[in-house]
């Protein structure tokens, strides 16, 4: 009932003031007005007003609000899990991790310290493994870089 009369009452001002605004001769934003004006009473008229009024203060639906937020965070949290795994968590036999060259079936051995691929100076490894830069240095040197 307080919704509804608060929702004329801003309607009412609202006219008002449009009505003062076409007298100075400003009829499009006196038109403009009036129609932002005729919204609080349209939606009273609809039923909007009493089911939002309903809704704010029913502890039922806030508690569905909860749900649907919860579940809203387990959804996300497990989209950023799979995006973490990459490829759904899944392995297949023979797998290669994205950035290697061979299989990474386990057994091979590695050498204790080696340069950083992007070091200059740094001489491809003997097992054939290091990455080839050579076009991205091409790009760089290109842009002064």
């Amino acid at each position: 009932m307080i919704a509804e009369t608060v929702c004329s009452a801003v309607s009412a001002a609202g006219l008002g003031i449009a009505v003062v605004t076409a007298y100075r001769k400003r009829f499009l934003t006196a038109a403009r007005l009036a129609a932002y004006s005729l919204v609080p009473v349209g939606l009273v008229m609809t039923g909007v007003v009493g089911w939002l009024a309903d809704t704010a203060l029913s502890p039922t639906a806030w508690a569905g609000f909860g749900v649907l937020g919860a579940a809203w965070l387990l959804f996300a949290g497990t989209r950023a899990v799979e995006r973490r795994r990459g490829a759904g968590g899944r392995t297949e036999p023979g797998a290669v991790a994205p950035a290697a060259s061979a299989p990474s079936l386990g057994g091979t051995t590695r050498p204790a310290s080696r340069p950083a691929a992007g070091t200059p100076g740094a001489a491809p490894r003997a097992d054939g493994s290091a990455e080839d830069f050579s076009d991205i240095e091409a790009i760089l040197k290109k842009h002064g870089i």
